[in-house]
């Protein structure tokens, strides 16, 4: 038998896993040149864009849900094969009860919302990706594959019917972010971050394949709504066999009946656990604040935002599909989840003073707010999270673009650099304000404010109030960090030394910057402590001089592109995406809405 492969359902993962082979050939081929360095990334974001061209004819297609990589149908007679198929005892043929050929690749609208919210923070991840690659540190064609391999994961997980295919494209996913962490070579933090996220990458896949194993060995299938079908008990057991429902009968001596709850109950948690890994809930959520603050500042949007939306559709495919019927054991479990992470998630984040490591713990109380709707068992509240997710990702994606393109003047990072942007760089000062509002859920930021009551409501209405008023108190201590954040933005900070020294050793300021060019031509401004410009090597007054690693990657940034150079287009577009699309989300929340309707999950 050789199955049939719809190439229009899989296109989009097609499309990315060769756009990923062609950049990896022409980065082995071509001449190194600084034009390459633009012609790979350009490769790379028509792939991306042709790859959510085709989601976007997916989603405005009709009729029934696309379905490829399914069982023959000369196999759905076999008695291992057939869906509901109950052995008589004396060993006589099987009697379907239905015919319905369960397939591993589903294309439904959970999987188009998903794929494409993926493939729109892949364009913005890319363009803030030439922006960090414009230093040359950085290998661009390995680069740009590992990306495009995490994006192709991201695509095909949440169109993932069975057990196999969902852990090969979580994985998918998460392998390809360690490298790319790693990729800043002699930088040892970026370093440090690579091990940690390996590390706990792989406690949480073994963990989550443990309970995975356990599944399919108690209901004996892989496909997630027949392991919810074998986990109902439909089925009566008969003489010489035990009733799971409609999966394929086991013999009485296994005596699976009397074992089954507990070994359930023990998959449902391990399986729980393995995916709040994945999300950074608490309490597995101790390497995000390093991993995010070593590893590139694009690699963290990925995190934060890909990574973690494919966390949770493959949660939610889990939870809903395979285990919706197991709800009273995972439940409860979930509610109390979310109730911690958003907790933790805030006060962890009040205390920091770097700017992506506040973003790091941001992310771990949003991923809060996402999972607390599950808590409640019903499709509305899935809607709800899915929802949130996506208001989320286009509010953090703009803040890591303006820290991006802030981070290309100082090296530091920290949240006092921040000071006066709003006169130095209008532009970036009141995007960033902006996005920091949206995420605090206040107005003028009406994304977040629409996030927040979608997962309001539902809560309420839901019977979930106590995880209602834990949301409240926690919105009202992340007002604290985000309006502390936006209060430097347009707080005037005074020409200081360590300013001067800033501008010396990054050669030029931000577009739009007060300070642009003395210092760069070497001569001293009036009441200046630099003797020396930065093009020609010159040492600040007094011999200060900043910190090794931070300071070559601010001298080597901006002799490659001199002072200002093109590495701030990229970001400055990739700010631009995100204001556009969270303002639309702002105006009119109800395009989001629209894209989660109910009924969202097709059957496999």
């Amino acid at each position: 038998m050789i199955q049939s492969i719809d190439y229009y359902a899989v296109a989009p993962p097609l499309i990315l896993a060769l756009t990923a082979g062609l950049v990896l050939l022409l980065d082995a081929f071509l001449p190194h040149r600084p034009y390459v360095r633009t012609a790979l990334g350009a490769v790379t974001l028509s792939g991306v864009i042709g790859a959510l061209a085709v989601v976007i004819s997916q989603a405005v297609r009709a009729g029934d849900p696309l379905r490829t990589f399914c069982v023959p149908e000369g196999l759905l007679g076999s008695p291992h094969a057939a869906i509901g198929a109950i052995v008589p005892p004396t060993g006589g043929p099987a009697a379907p009860a239905t015919t319905v050929a369960p397939c591993s690749f589903v294309v439904d609208d959970f999987t188009l919302v998903f794929a494409g919210l993926a493939l729109a923070a892949g364009i913005v991840v890319v363009l803030l990706s030439a922006a960090e690659l414009s230093s040359g540190d950085i290998p661009v064609g390995e680069w740009y594959f590992l990306l495009l391999c995490t994006l192709a994961g991201a695509v095909a997980l949440p169109a993932s019917r069975d057990l196999i295919m969902l852990v090969v494209a979580l994985e998918l996913v998460s392998l390809p972010v360690f490298a790319l962490t790693a990729l800043k070579r002699y930088d040892g933090r970026s370093s440090e971050a690579a091990v940690k996220l390996f590390l706990v990458s792989v406690v949480s896949t073994a963990v989550m394949l443990f309970g995975v194993s356990l599944l399919y060995g108690t209901t004996g299938t892989v496909y997630l709504d027949r392991i919810a079908r074998a986990l109902r008990h439909d089925v009566p057991a008969g003489p010489g066999q035990v009733g799971i429902g409609d999966g394929a009968a086991y013999g009485s001596s296994l005596q699976i009946g009397y074992d089954l709850p507990a070994v359930v109950t023990v998959a449902v948690v391990l399986v729980l656990a393995g995916f709040a890994f994945k999300i950074a809930a608490v309490p597995f959520h101790a390497w995000a604040g390093d991993v995010y603050q070593g590893a590139p500042i694009p690699v963290a949007a990925i995190l934060s935002v890909i990574s973690k939306a494919a966390g949770f559709a493959g949660l939610i495919l889990i939870l809903v599909v395979a285990l919706g019927g197991q709800g009273a054991t995972w439940v409860p479990l979930v509610a109390i989840l979310a109730a911690l992470t958003m907790t933790v998630g805030n006060l962890l984040a009040m205390r920091q003073r770097h700017a992506v490591r506040l973003l790091a713990w941001s992310s771990v109380a949003q991923s809060g707010y996402i999972l607390a709707p599950l808590g409640l068992r019903n499709d509305e509240a899935m809607n709800a999270s899915i929802a949130y997710l996506v208001f989320y990702a286009a509010m953090n994606l703009g803040a890591f673009a303006v820290v991006t393109l802030v981070s290309r003047r100082s090296g530091r990072g920290e949240l006092d650099d921040y000071r006066g942007l709003a006169f130095r760089s209008p532009a970036a000062g009141l995007a960033l304000a902006f996005f920091l509002i949206c995420l605090a859920g206040l107005p003028p930021g009406l994304a977040g404010l629409f996030a927040k009551i979608v997962v309001f409501r539902e809560l309420l209405g839901g019977g979930g109030g106590w995880l209602a008023a834990v949301m409240a108190v926690n919105t009202v201590v992340g007002l604290y960090y985000y309006i502390a954040w936006v209060v430097r933005i347009f707080t005037s900070a005074p020409v200081t030394e360590s300013a001067a020294i800033g501008d010396a050793a990054t050669g030029g300021a931000i577009p739009g910057s007060a300070m642009t060019g003395s210092v760069v031509t070497g001569s001293a401004m009036p009441g200046s402590v630099v003797t020396g410009g930065a093009s020609t090597g010159g040492v600040p007054a007094g011999g200060i001089v900043a910190d090794g690693a931070e300071r070559s990657r601010a001298e080597r940034s901006g002799a490659e592109t001199g002072g200002h150079g093109t590495g701030w287009i990229p970001a400055s577009v990739a700010v631009a995406v995100a204001g556009i699309v969270a303002i639309a989300f702002s105006v009119a929340p109800q395009l989001v809405l629209d894209l989660v309707p109910a009924g969202l999950i097709a059957a496999g």
